[in-house]
């Protein structure tokens, strides 16, 4: 005698999470407006989809109250909002950090602007934009400036979109110039009592600080790099590092990268890892994944001006160009997909010290 046949569909313990049978799959399963509605969470694991539920819950209500405005003609900046960041979520194309910063900007422009959002979309004149980005642009950074304009074109091109009004009134807005962060790195010598500083500051990790350091210098790699980087990445027959970045999303560019290891990266990992022998091949490096305050300190200790984890990066670069490494193989190293475009920006300038050193082999002499 056959047993009787499953249900296709099985409940669990989550109100509107249920689990399609046959592949495993989990689905949200909820009303909106007495209207039944199935959206897969893409997902086997049920811990996962439990956490997706609310958002996909509260997505599709907002897409539908967004769709309803639309319909009888009332949308709100803040429902155009809300599509424009339904479709930042659903881009797969776009890194997790991306879509946040996307977030970040649609609360600043909400913070600096609190009547914006529960504003129809037809009564924002070009004026009243104007007059937001006088304010704005008075406590934030060119580059936020720029980036919340883009931002705000997006929410009101979502509303052109969508017929709810004609012409975008942020369409004007003028961005404001980002001038070039002038580099004040530490030279040579002074990097090196940097360093000293932070490995004898005598905390628990001021010797895992200094080793942050010294990588970070050494590989030119991002500081969001730097804490991916196994022992399996380092090819010491072959003197190069993988650079392979979140395991989900890659490096900042999504591709991994090979580079090579100058001198003193070779010597300072060779030691690390016989320090080290009976880590495995997928042990991080680094033990420490930052060390702002560290360096902070240590810069103020020997009266250096401060820096980041980024200008060891801005450093690794300007020290391989003075040692007459090319530019575009510099640009490689780093990870850029330009040709050296943005590197030649950056760092053409080389430093007074090593121009003025230059200018010594130049002569107007004739030789024999």
């Amino acid at each position: 005698m056959s047993s009787e046949a499953k249900p296709l569909w099985e409940a669990t313990a989550v109100q509107n999470l249920v689990r399609y049978r046959p592949a495993g799959t989990y689905f949200a399963r909820f009303r909106i407006n007495r209207k039944r509605v199935w959206k897969s969470l893409e997902t086997t694991v049920f811990s996962v989809a439990k956490q997706r539920l609310p958002d996909t819950m509260r997505d599709h209500r907002a897409k539908l109250a967004s769709v309803t405005a639309v319909a009888i003609g009332k949308m709100t900046v803040g429902d155009a909002a809300r599509v424009y960041l339904e479709k930042i979520r659903a881009n797969v194309s776009l890194k997790p950090r991306s879509r946040d910063y996307r977030e970040m900007m649609i609360d600043f422009i909400n913070r600096s602007w609190p009547t914006l959002f529960g504003t129809d979309v037809r009564r924002v004149s070009e004026r009243d934009c104007q007059e937001w980005l006088v304010r704005f642009q008075k406590h934030y950074a060119p580059s936020v400036v720029n980036n919340a304009i883009g931002t705000l074109r997006g929410v009101f091109a979502e509303a052109v979109g969508s017929g709810a009004r004609f012409g975008d009134p942020a369409a004007n807005l003028s961005r404001m110039r980002v001038r070039a962060k002038r580099l004040e790195l530490p030279s040579r010598a002074e990097f090196l009592r940097f360093v000293e500083e932070i490995r004898t500051a005598g905390a628990r990790q001021s010797k895992d600080c200094a080793n942050l350091v010294k990588f970070l210098a050494y590989s030119g790699v991002r500081i969001g790099e730097a804490k991916y980087v196994s022992w399996a990445d380092a090819n010491f027959e072959r003197r190069q590092l993988h650079v392979r970045g979140d395991p989900e999303t890659a490096t900042k560019n999504g591709e991994t990268r090979y580079v090579p290891m100058i001198p003193e990266l070779e010597q300072m990992l060779k030691e690390l890892r016989s320090e080290r022998p009976g880590e495995p091949a997928t042990a991080s490096v680094m033990r420490v994944f930052e060390c702002q305050n560290s360096m902070t300190h240590a810069a103020a200790q020997i009266g250096m001006k401060r820096i980041t984890h980024h200008d060891l990066r801005h450093l690794f670069a300007t020290i391989c160009i003075e040692s007459g490494v090319d530019v575009p193989t510099v640009s490689r190293w780093l990870g850029h997909k330009d040709g050296g475009a943005l590197c030649m920006k950056t760092y053409g300038h080389l430093r007074q010290d090593h121009s003025l050193a230059q200018a010594q082999r130049v002569s107007f002499s004739v030789t024999a």
